[in-house]
């Protein structure tokens, strides 16, 4: 299926670029989250005369992550989980715990853009997480599981 970007997505491309992508995406992902519309002559013309809004958008959710990622680089998030002696722990720490985290320190970040490279948390101490705030801004931040025996 043909479709227009209507915003920056990875991998994919940038606003007003016509791609083609599996007709599953563009119907379940990309159309209903409003980052694709199918690429028809009308909607193409449509796109060119509001591309200038488009862009500015664009620009101010950018500069927003940008400006959340400076603050939130660097940061330690402390979390608290039930351990054994050894130090693993019984469950572990998924993104969503560590989204959780963040948002009770003041930051507005959702669990799909929390990144763990090696899967769910499963022993104590720190542990390097990346946060993909926007398509171009990703940030570490370090999160510290704390083993609480029962």
């Amino acid at each position: 299926m043909q479709i227009i970007l209507l915003e920056k997505v990875a991998n994919l491309g940038n606003l007003g670029d016509v791609v083609k992508v599996k007709d599953g995406y563009a119907r379940n992902f990309l159309i209903p989250t409003g980052q694709a519309r199918r690429a028809t002559d009308a909607a193409v013309k449509e796109f060119e005369a509001r591309r200038a809004e488009l862009e500015k958008v664009q620009a101010e959710k950018l500069a927003a992550a940008q400006a959340l990622g400076e603050k939130l680089n660097g940061k330690t998030v402390s979390l608290t989980q039930k351990a054994g002696v050894d130090g693993r722990l019984f469950g572990s720490v998924t993104n969503h715990d560590v989204a959780d985290a963040l948002k009770a320190a003041g930051f507005d970040v959702a669990k799909q853009q929390v990144r763990m490279p090696n899967g769910p948390l499963k022993t104590t101490g720190e542990h390097a997480v990346t946060v993909s705030l926007h398509t171009d801004v990703t940030v570490d931040v370090t999160v510290a599981v704390v083993g609480e025996t029962a």
